[in-house]
């Protein structure tokens, strides 16, 4: 019989239920990209996208809560582009997304200090 992996207890949580069950995320897409990663990636186990699909959820709900709070600051219910690229600029663990977010909300506080500062 076999034993339970070391990632058994990841499957059971979370909506996602074994490896056929239903997945919040594809998981044949996350193989490809892994797969596509590097030239040395050659070998995936059944299990790490499993896990990958986990971590990018939990990634997606932090990301998400962090960008309505900022909605919230808004008093708006919908949550935009800039919420997102705020939420991004305002923490730490998220400097990784800065370049790919810069173009929507940072540029438009830059040249708002800037004017501030041409101004005086």
């Amino acid at each position: 019989m076999r034993q339970p992996g070391r990632y058994s207890g990841l499957t059971m949580c979370g909506g996602i239920s074994g490896r056929t069950g239903p997945h919040s995320l594809p998981l044949a897409r996350i193989k490809k990209i892994m797969k596509n990663s590097g030239e040395d990636v050659k070998m995936i186990s059944g299990e790490a996208p499993i896990v990958f699909s986990k971590a990018c959820e939990m990634f997606i709900e932090e990301l998400t809560r962090r960008s309505w709070m900022t909605t919230l600051e808004g008093k708006r219910r919908t949550v935009h582009k800039d919420d997102v690229a705020s939420a991004v600029v305002a923490t730490g663990i998220f400097d990784f997304l800065v370049s790919l977010v810069s173009g929507s909300c940072c540029s438009e506080d830059i040249t708002l200090v800037e004017i501030e500062t041409l101004k005086s």
